[in-house]
């Protein structure tokens, strides 16, 4: 009979070993949850701050061809050619 109760205690250790392993599993599973959703809303707030850069850069870069920079001089003719098409579609569909 003692060597029923040793198996039976056996068990019941490594079903509580098995539980407290499970337990702190699913916290590291929590906690690289959590750690996961906050990484990917940094790259989105980094994503969003690349866009605005680039928007500024570009912005930079009109500012300085039309400030007369031999750099982006090409560059500064053809935005200023579409927007004067634009402007004369405007006026067409004015007139009309």
């Amino acid at each position: 009979m003692s060597h029923i109760s040793e198996i039976v205690d056996s068990l019941e250790n490594r079903i509580s070993k098995l539980l407290h392993s499970h337990q702190k599993l699913k916290q590291i599973k929590t906690n690289l949850e959590d750690e996961v959703a906050t990484l990917k809303s940094q790259q989105q707030d980094f994503q969003s701050e690349i866009a605005d850069w680039q928007e500024k850069c570009n912005s930079l870069k009109l500012a300085n061809s039309m400030l007369g920079s031999d750099e982006y001089k090409r560059d500064t003719k053809l935005k200023i050619n579409a927007l004067v098409r634009e402007i004369d579609q405007c006026i067409t569909q004015l007139s009309e």
